[in-house]
């Protein structure tokens, strides 16, 4: 019992570093990113793409990425996103392992779509 609070305890810590590291300093620099043509790639499976994601994103899930790595440009910079944030940050590793120097993490899809929108609301203002 103490062990698994202990695990729950790690967890939790783990997603608020993250949550507060998102915010804190990423959300501005990957909204520019993307203003400047950096390309989104949703690496969820193609039935989770399917039932929603960020207009004009490249889907490629985790599970065919080291086969289909080939497909994208290493010149090009990538914000990788998926459902909850882990296999984005996987999907970041193995790029930066295979040569891709320009790959961020997006966390969660629907975080980074709301807020770009966000972004656009306060633009528009």
């Amino acid at each position: 019992m103490k062990s698994l609070i202990i695990l729950c305890g790690i967890i939790l810590t783990i997603y608020v570093v993250y949550r507060v590291y998102k915010y804190q300093t990423l959300d501005d620099g990957l909204h520019k990113l993307i203003k400047n043509g950096a390309i989104i790639l949703d690496v969820r499976t193609e039935k989770e793409f399917e039932t929603g994601h960020i207009a004009g994103s490249q889907n490629i899930s985790l599970g065919t990425i080291r086969e289909r790595y080939t497909e994208l440009d290493p010149n090009k910079i990538y914000i990788t996103v998926c459902s909850h944030g882990l296999r984005s940050v996987k999907v970041e590793n193995i790029l930066k392992e295979k040569g891709f120097k320009k790959v961020h993490n997006g966390g969660a899809w629907s975080d980074l779509q709301k807020s770009l929108d966000l972004k656009i609301s306060d633009e528009k203002k």
